[in-house]
Order: C-alpha cells, then structure tokens, then sequence
C-alpha cells in the first residue's frame, strides 16, 4: 500500500479550517433562519391569502388583493402620512441635537462621562416606561399644561394635547426626540474621536473660525457615521409604533395612527391577518426605497468631496 503524500496529508486539515468558521456561524444562521427569514416568508406567503387564524391556515389564495385594498384604503395612508410625519419632525432634531451634545462632550474634562451617562440614559429606558410617563407629562391636567399656563403663560392650561390630531403627533414626535438624542450622541462622538486633530489645527492656523473648521473638516470626517445615522433614525421613524399605541392608541378616531399601529389593529383586533401581512410589506417595500435613496444621495455626496 502506497504511503500518503503531503498533500494528501493536508486534505483533511484543509476542510477541517475550511469547516471551523461555519461551524462558530452556524447558530447564528440558524438563528436568523427561524426569527428573521422564516417570518418574512410566511409573511409574504400570508399576505397572498385570506388567513384564516382560527383554523391556522389560509382559507382562499386572493393573489394581490389585500395589496389593492390597501391603496384604496384612506385610512393606510392616514397611517402612512403619520408615519412620514413623525420621521420628518423626529430625524432632523435627533441628528442636529445628538451632533451639538457629542461635540460639546467631546473635552475629556473629568465630568464627561457623567453627562455622557445621563443623555444615554433615555436610550436605554423602556418604550413602555417613557410612553407613559410622556402620556402623564401631556395629561389634560399634567405637567406640560401647568409649566405653559402657570410658569410659562403661554396658554390657559386647557390643551388637550392627546385629544387632537396635531397636538398629539407633537407630543408623541416630542418623545421619539427625547429619547433618540442619546443614541446618536453617542454615535457622533465616537466618529469624532477619529477627526484628524492636526487637520483642526491646521485649518486654525489658516484663519479658519469654529463653523469653517466644522463644516471643512468635521463634516467630511464624520460623514459615513452621518450616513449610518439617518438611515437607521428613517428605519426607526417608520417603524414608530409602543409610543403611539400607549399614549393615544391611534384616537382620536384614527387620526394619529401610524402604520404599524393600523397593521396591530387589522391584524390582532380584526383577524385579519392577511390585510395586516400585505401592510406590513408595503411598509419594508417603502423603508427599503428610503434606504437606497440615502445610500445613493450620501454616496454621490462622499464621491464629490473625494474628487
């Protein structure tokens, strides 16, 4: 029997290195498989059908029906527009305010991170906890209209700010800001620890004032963590939905309802599951456009300030 050459000896360990990645991988596969892949498969599928929850399956295949009902439907794009709503008038303070805090804690004074802790601290509190405490804060008889009316007298202190349309929306808008601040502070500021220091100074010794420099150097720096931001604080702003559900439910009569919300309702109170599926793909369908359109318009941007 011939011996084995080295390269026949190599063989096993090869596959054995080529096996060992998958293998650290391969939970995570799984895992994604079951909670993410798995789901919006059946989603679509559900979404083609008149799902029929009480016998756990899908009674009658209606192809693109429950699509064509919700374009004709007034009330999905009600839904729609607050949720457009809510994402322009949440996105642009989160990035503004979250970009002034990071460049303001940017100094390693000794009592930074105690401030860095403090405006992270609404990030990670719960939906639920702020969702009534905000509903409390807007309360017919709370504390916003008693700070507008007694210490501030900029209204009688009779505003009913969960019983109107707009009010609510600047209301629910007034948490999502609240909340979200921290969460891209702390994104800004570690992108800004990567700001060349010497390209600052530079731009000092030129005769560059603080907006020049800024808007010169720190925002071509910083600009892929920009990109990241606005992307995620888009995806985030169209998938509002524990705010709106504790502090208004979606009244008065429909009209602060958001997208996701009217997808719980069609799907969790009416049954009808395969009309809250085919929202709920409208509804990535759209986020989706949103993302490309941001990667193309930050790319066109970067390429030009490369050139």
């Amino acid at each position: 029997m011939a011996a084995a050459t080295p390269r026949e000896l190599l063989l096993p360990r090869r596959r054995r290195a080529n096996l060992t990645p998958w293998l650290f991988i391969a939970p995570g596969l799984i895992l994604f498989g079951l909670f993410i892949l798995y789901p919006i498969v059946q989603a679509l599928q559900m979404s083609l059908y008149d799902w029929n929850i009480l016998r756990g399956a899908a009674s009658d295949f209606i192809g693109l029906d429950n699509y064509a009902r919700a374009v004709q439907d007034d009330r999905f794009w009600l839904s729609l527009a607050n949720s457009g709503i809510y994402m322009l008038f949440t996105v642009p303070p989160q990035i503004v305010f979250g970009l002034a805090v990071a460049m303001l804690l940017r100094s390693k004074a000794p009592v930074q991170p105690l401030f860095r802790v403090l405006y992270y601290l609404p990030v990670v509190t719960s939906w639920v906890v702020v969702s009534l405490l905000f509903k409390y804060l807007f309360a017919d008889q709370g504390l916003v209209n008693w700070a507008l009316s007694d210490i501030l007298p900029l209204t009688d202190g009779t505003t009913s700010w969960l019983s109107n349309r707009w009010t609510a929306m600047i209301a629910i808008c007034a948490l999502g800001v609240w909340k979200g601040i921290g969460w891209s502070m702390m994104i800004f500021l570690a992108a800004l620890q990567g700001v060349p220091q010497s390209l600052e100074e530079a731009a000092a010794l030129d005769g560059a004032n603080w907006w020049q420099r800024f808007r010169v150097v720190t925002i071509p720096a910083i600009w892929p963590a920009m990109l990241f931001v606005v992307v995620m604080l888009v995806i985030g702003g169209f998938n509002v939905f524990t705010s709106v559900l504790l502090m208004t439910a979606g009244g008065p009569g429909g009209q602060t309802e958001v997208v996701l919300t009217f997808m719980y309702q069609q799907a969790f109170s009416n049954l009808d599951f395969g009309y809250g599926a085919a929202i709920a793909v409208l509804l990535t369908v759209i986020v989706f456009i949103f993302s490309v359109v941001q990667l193309r318009v930050f790319r066109d941007r970067t390429d030009e300030e490369s050139r």
